[in-house]
């Protein structure tokens, strides 16, 4: 890039004949100028010795200490498991070193690194079209005041895909009546119906889940004609169609007064 820029070609010609955006060309023209670079570079110069010249973070002089980087992939990670919030991996990392992001630039540097891990279509929904339903995956202890006895629930989770608007509620078991049940009462908390839900593939909503045509149960398909609404199970292995669900853990529900 730099030869070809020191011979005279111009960054659009330049970005045509690597296969890169002209944005890309202009970038790192304008870095190598700010750290002083100009072909043919300097034959000690290693690769590791370029690229810190090249990317030196801005604002940082050479030979100050920069705050320390978090395990990027290793927070993605544990993210994914049951209960676990940026919140709580950021003070975990400051716990460590006192010096580091705050909690707003350390949530800004995640979302940025996801973005580049797995860019995916950001999805638009409209008020009132779909309802995401989902059992929560983690149960809620229940103790008997009388007899000390714990029993565990299933938490029942129904988000509205514009507002993220939450109805939930706990049934004993994901069987059929307490599924059906827990529709009839969250569409009483909405005081109305949605266009679609969207369940997961769970057996007392969809009996055969398939990518391309799903059988819904014979009960839960005639719980939806009563009230007028489609059933759209999720895809199998595509957790962005009941992300509203997902996104919505125990932990969440618990800190909303």
């Amino acid at each position: 890039m730099l030869r070809l820029a020191g011979s005279g070609t111009s960054s659009r010609e330049i970005a045509v004949i690597l296969g890169v955006a002209r944005s890309t060309v202009q970038d790192n023209l304008k870095r190598a100028a700010m750290a002083g670079l100009s072909w043919p570079l300097p034959g000690e110069l290693t690769d590791d010795a370029l690229e810190s010249r090249l990317f030196a973070r801005a604002g940082v002089k050479q030979g100050q200490r920069r705050r320390h980087e978090p395990n990027w992939a290793q927070l993605s990670i544990e993210l994914k498991k049951p209960g676990v919030t940026l919140l709580i991996l950021w003070e975990e990392y400051r716990s460590v070193h006192p010096d580091g992001y705050g909690y707003s630039r350390f949530c800004e540097l995640f979302r940025g690194f996801e973005q580049r891990l797995s860019p995916t279509m950001r999805q638009e929904h409209a008020a009132g079209d779909k309802v995401f339903v989902d059992y929560s995956g983690k149960r809620v202890p229940i103790v008997d005041r009388k007899t000390g006895e714990v029993r565990e629930a299933e938490l029942f989770l129904g988000v509205l895909g514009a507002s993220s608007y939450t109805f939930a509620e706990v049934t004993w078991t994901q069987t059929l009546p307490d599924w059906v049940g827990s529709h009839v009462r969250m569409f009483a908390f909405f005081g109305g119906v949605p266009r679609l839900v969207v369940p997961d593939n769970l057996k007392s909503g969809v009996s055969r889940a398939s990518f391309y045509d799903p059988e819904i149960n014979r009960s839960y398909g005639m719980m939806a004609s009563h009230y007028g609404v489609g059933v759209l199970p999720a895809r199998p292995r595509r957790p962005k169609d009941k992300e509203q669900t997902s996104r919505c853990t125990l932990l969440d529900l618990l800190s909303v007064n």
